[in-house]
């Protein structure tokens, strides 16, 4: 589920902060142009990273999809299973119907159920010889002995025939159905994005039961656990693409990098695993979906809950941190220097409704990946250390309210509730 998973559940996250598919022989189409298409296990990598199934499976220090990866969610710790080929511990002994039924339906190969932590709810739209490819590459590589940790849940979500009631409710199996009226590159971008990608699994609102109703796809929510925001995509007040060019999209897409904004904090992890690897023309598509989401109109600037008097106070105190700290990276008026130091004039993370991402953002700074396309990246340092809460909150009202920005100040008891947030 997205409350478990920083994954590429998560396109494009943010500019800041954290930020950001035809008919069927047109899908065939567009997925030949991935590498080696003659070649099953090379296409299956290929495809791996693009459902970047690494991040969960496995483990910090840990060997390469031999899981035990820690996904504290609010039911409790999940751990990743081994899905390398050793036949005691890994998927070994699976055959390629049995990874179908794993990815399409999220059963195990003796029918059980599989915790929604597994993103089957997305993967489900894979086409079988997509999912064949996936697992061809997964039997290629080298086996690891190491067996699956137990999950840790409290009751009763350690009972296992809770999550019936669970499919019953946000589950429904089915490949991805092409839209007729749009584009082929329209459809394989929306094919990337809601199926191997799994990006709704972090930008979509969840609910107490652990669940994402389907109207409300890709609208933005509060990532569970992790304490960031991932941005609706659908909203070009937050991480909603539609002013965007399609190259700046690409650009952050494949380099974490472009004029109009950079990837951090999850969204970082995501191009560092797998959109990085995408070729040219899945990360058009992708984009040019991304782009075609997000909605014309934009909701109501948010309002502040602190009294005006305090609010002028935060914001005079943090022109001046902003003018110490900031501004010779940023700009004396919030312009940046892009692509590198992101402007925070007129950005879309910055004005959104939550301010978790860039209280963050000061608090522990910022890392760029490192990729193909922008191998030595320029990071923010953290300033938790050097600013109290309150002038956290000046500097972070400051720049939600200047230049133009319609963002609302923030309290010190926001800042302070985030300095304990978990860094990973």
């Amino acid at each position: 589920m997205r409350w478990c998973s920083p994954i590429l559940g998560a396109i494009l996250g943010a500019v800041l902060g954290v930020w950001l598919l035809l008919l069927t022989g047109s899908i065939v189409e567009a997925q030949q142009a991935a590498p080696a298409a003659s070649n099953i296990v090379a296409r299956g990598e290929y495809l791996a990273r693009a459902g970047d199934c690494i991040a969960c499976h496995t483990a910090p220090e840990g060997r390469t999809f031999a899981g035990g990866r820690a996904m504290p969610t609010p039911f409790g710790t999940l751990y990743s299973s081994n899905i390398t080929p050793d036949r005691e511990t890994g998927i070994g002994k699976w055959t390629a119907e049995d990874f179908y039924k794993s990815m399409h339906y999220g059963r195990f190969p003796d029918g059980g159920l599989m915790y929604p932590a597994m993103p089957f709810a997305s993967y489900t739209k894979v086409t079988r010889a997509d999912t064949d490819a996936i697992f061809a590459y997964l039997k290629s590589i080298p086996p690891v002995n190491q067996r699956n940790r137990e999950h840790d849940l409290r009751f009763p979500y350690d009972n296992r025939q809770l999550i019936l009631g669970w499919r019953t409710l946000f589950f429904s199996e089915g490949e991805f159905k092409p839209d007729p009226s749009k584009s082929a590159e329209w459809n394989r971008g929306a094919y990337l994005v809601e199926g191997l990608g799994h990006c709704g699994m972090c930008h979509s609102p969840i609910n107490a039961l652990g669940g994402t109703s389907q109207s409300d796809a890709f609208k933005g929510g509060l990532i569970p656990m992790q304490n960031w925001y991932a941005p609706s995509l659908t909203s070009n007040r937050e991480a909603g693409l539609g002013d965007w060019s399609i190259k700046d999209i690409t650009d952050l897409l494949q380099t974490g990098v472009s004029m109009r904004g950079v990837v951090y904090g999850p969204m970082a992890e995501v191009v560092h695993n797998s959109l990085q690897y995408l070729n040219d023309e899945d990360t058009r598509a992708m984009a040019v979906y991304l782009k075609g989401i997000a909605e014309g109109s934009s909701p109501p600037a948010a309002s502040s809950a602190l009294p005006t008097a305090e609010s002028s106070l935060l914001i005079s105190l943090g022109k001046t941190v902003y003018d110490k700290n900031c501004a010779s990276c940023h700009g004396a008026q919030g312009e940046g220097k892009p692509p590198h130091w992101p402007p925070l004039a007129n950005n879309q993370s910055i004005e959104m409704q939550s301010a978790v991402n860039p209280i963050r953002m000061v608090l522990n700074g910022g890392y760029p990946p490192g990729t193909k396309g922008n191998p030595m990246p320029y990071g923010m340092p953290p300033f938790a250390g050097l600013l109290s809460d309150n002038e956290v909150a000046a500097v972070v009202s400051y720049i939600r309210t200047a230049w133009g920005n319609r963002g609302t100040p923030v309290s010190a008891r926001e800042a302070n509730e985030l300095r304990s947030a978990p860094l990973n």
